[in-house]
């Protein structure tokens, strides 16, 4: 039997072959330090497992849950996101339960978008939006993050015709691949042309937690009618370290929400009534745990980047996620200077080139391991000889 053309025509996993490069030099025997994944190192806080260990006891969990979620599970998005962000929400109307953020962001074309219309992307940006390209059977075109308009799309630089097709338009602040952030001066110019244009506005907020020197992330729904034009969707795989329990919502607009739960109707009966219990647990009680996963992460992010500028690796610090994006050297392309880290320096990075077109020239490092890790592995790069004072100041354009 053959495969449908939907998945015949799915994009090759990025991640997939760089996994697979990894596994093969860790067979081989060798000490590899993994910095090409984003997969949080550390583990779920203890009171959230414990509230997922007592929900599993009581038979009540065992039973179906209610299609689009428990009452309790979104009441609690509403109310983090009240005491969060100051965003009110109607928790029957405007939230929307996912079995991870992934799910709601390959779905929303299938539910907002017919054959052929067009969604706008960010580039470079998180592979996996064109997941939902070719699931729907749509057209895409980027949106360029250039260093020089600190990594965010220039609305000017759109066509009269974009402005008229597009549909839908993906944002991720803090983002993924390049640690940028976004101002709440943004997100207002942001609906601004979601008003003017009719686009559907979907901001990935999947780091949302994670922002670095005090400056806490902004939510684009903390920006006046940003429910008007555009959702936003929030996972807690980063902020408790619950990636692989697959839980997140999506907020905002309550035709885009009432779209997301129509097509879950359909594919999914929600989570394990017992996952979503511990949800409401991390969302709802102490967010010391967060604080504290934040200076960890802050912590790595500095002492990678006193040990990178050591060597004469000029980067910028990341904003906002855990992730630092480095331009590579001259004479390199991102892929073959990723080739040459693995291979000469068992040194494992993502090439920025798998993000997109305008990822090419950089790296993406993970600051997910600990800081003595991570200092070993700027080392391995120094005995290289790649850097050096007249690496300094060169930069993709």
């Amino acid at each position: 039997m053959e495969f449908s053309n939907r998945l015949n025509n799915l994009p090759t996993q990025f991640f997939a072959s760089l996994v697979q490069k990894v596994n093969t030099a860790v067979h081989e025997g060798r000490d590899v330090i993994n910095l090409g994944q984003g997969n949080p190192d550390q583990p779920t806080p203890t009171h959230i497992v414990k509230a997922l260990q007592h929900a599993v006891e009581d038979p009540a969990t065992h039973k179906y849950s209610p299609f689009r979620g428990t009452s309790q599970l979104k009441q609690a998005a509403a109310d983090f996101y009240k005491h969060t962000y100051n965003v009110d929400l109607d928790p029957d109307s405007e939230v929307a339960i996912l079995g991870g953020t992934k799910i709601g962001l390959v779905e929303l074309p299938l539910a907002l978008m017919n054959d052929g219309d067009l969604m706008l992307l960010p580039d470079p940006g998180y592979p996996d939006y064109l997941s939902g390209v070719a699931l729907a059977n749509v057209k895409y075109e980027t949106m360029p993050l250039r260093y020089e308009n600190n990594y965010l799309p220039d609305y000017s630089a759109l066509t009269e015709r974009q402005k008229q097709e597009a549909k839908l338009l993906y944002l991720n602040y803090p983002n993924n691949p390049t640690g940028a952030t976004a101002s709440l001066a943004f997100f207002e110019e942001t609906i601004s042309l979601a008003k003017e244009t009719d686009i559907g506005i979907v901001h990935d907020f999947a780091y949302g937690a994670i922002g670095f020197n005090k400056e806490k992330p902004i939510s684009f729904l903390q920006a006046k009618g940003a429910k008007e034009v555009g959702i936003e969707l929030y996972t807690l795989s980063k902020t408790y370290n619950m990636a692989g329990w697959r839980v997140g919502f999506a907020v905002g607009n309550a035709k885009m929400i009432e779209a997301i739960n129509l097509i879950q109707d359909h594919l999914f009966v929600s989570l394990f009534p017992a996952v979503q219990e511990a949800a409401v647990t991390a969302l709802s009680e102490s967010q010391e745990c967060v604080t504290d996963l934040v200076n960890l992460y802050e912590g790595r992010r500095n002492i990678f980047l006193k040990e990178c500028r050591r060597i004469g690796w000029d980067i910028d610090a990341p904003k906002g996620s855990f992730f630092a994006w480095l331009p590579v050297p001259e004479g390199y392309t991102s892929e073959s200077f990723a080739d040459l880290l693995l291979e000469k320096a068992d040194v494992a990075v993502a090439a920025g080139n798998g993000f997109g077109k305008y990822g090419e020239g950089y790296v993406r490092v993970g600051l997910l391991v600990d800081e003595e890790r991570l200092q070993e592995a700027i080392s391995r790069i120094e005995r290289l000889n790649i850097f050096g004072i007249e690496e300094q100041g060169n930069r993709p354009q």
